[in-house]
């Protein structure tokens, strides 16, 4: 409820609107120009209809100096709408996490970049109100990597690589030379590393690439958790060896939405719990890498 200090407040700007930019001036020496009309604006910012607001990725980086918010966003291309919700994105966080957000852009364009990087200012010009800078990693400042031992001695690098230069002649080698690398390193880590890469690749024929390769290498099934299921999914004749593996790989199923930020409705959890399928369970987990909706793991039923 509005306490009587702001409703005091909202009525005198109400009646002598200038009073505000007057004290700008005077106070606070800020040059905001004498204002040819002022209109008071309802004052209620309350969503009435449900928005869909959603960033590509989200991390939390837990560090000596405090915890950050990684907002990490995939750009194809310059989209004035998509810039405009940035400032909202961060704010929003900030007010929910209460921990500093970082924006990231990652693009496969120039030109993309380069619109990406210029700062967002809102307000009055030299002394605005809100700031925000994003972090762009593009073709222009992320090096190419297409050697397999340039890329297992810095696999996020690679990844990098990947997920900007995604496009053109040099894709196939590098997604190659990242394929090897991956497989040399923590598989939990790697799934990740999997998954960023699919979800960052714009190129239609490189992100086929990138999942013929991932099917190549069996990578997915290379995972420990994933391994215990399948080897207990071979026991013949233990009716509690088969329920167990089939509870295991249902846990996974969600396990990898969980962590990959996507929703899981109880419909869904519903529908994965009462499979008792291996071979459909076995396929929702792989197609569980590279949904964007839960709902999705069913589109081919």
């Amino acid at each position: 409820m509005v306490g009587s200090s702001h409703e005091a407040l909202h009525r005198i700007f109400q009646k002598e609107p200038e009073l505000l930019t007057k004290a700008l001036q005077r106070v606070l020496n800020v040059p905001f120009p004498k204002p040819r009309e002022i209109a008071a604006l309802n004052v209620d910012l309350t969503e009435i209809e449900p928005v869909e607001r959603r960033v590509d990725t989200l991390l939390r980086a837990e560090t000596e100096e405090g915890t950050y918010l990684l907002v990490v966003e995939s750009q194809g291309k310059v989209d004035e709408r998509k810039r405009g919700s940035w400032p909202y994105y961060l704010s929003y966080l900030y007010e929910k996490y209460r921990c500093e957000p970082v924006l990231i852009v990652i693009t496969q364009s120039s030109a993309t970049a380069r619109w990406a990087s210029r700062p967002i200012q809102l307000g009055f010009p030299g002394w605005y109100s809100l700031t925000v800078r994003p972090l762009v990693l593009g073709p222009d400042n992320v090096p190419v990597i297409v050697d397999e031992r340039q890329a297992e001695k810095d696999v996020p690098l690679a990844v990098f690589s990947a997920m900007t230069h995604g496009r053109g002649p040099q894709a196939p080698a590098i997604l190659k030379s990242l394929a090897t690398a991956l497989q040399t390193i923590d598989p939990e880590n790697a799934a990740v590393f999997v998954q960023f890469v699919d979800s960052c690749l714009a190129d239609p024929q490189a992100k086929q690439m990138w999942r013929d390769l991932m099917t190549a290498i069996q990578y997915f099934w290379r995972h420990p958790l994933a391994e215990q299921v399948r080897e207990e999914g071979r026991e013949e004749g233990r009716k509690e060896g088969r329920e167990e593996a089939r509870r295991r790989l249902r846990e996974l199923i969600l396990r990898i939405l969980e962590s990959r930020g996507i929703p899981v409705a109880d419909a869904v959890r519903e529908r994965v719990g009462a499979c008792p399928d291996m071979d459909q369970l076995d396929a929702w987990a792989q197609r569980a890498l590279r949904v964007t909706d839960a709902a999705e793991l069913f589109a081919e039923e």
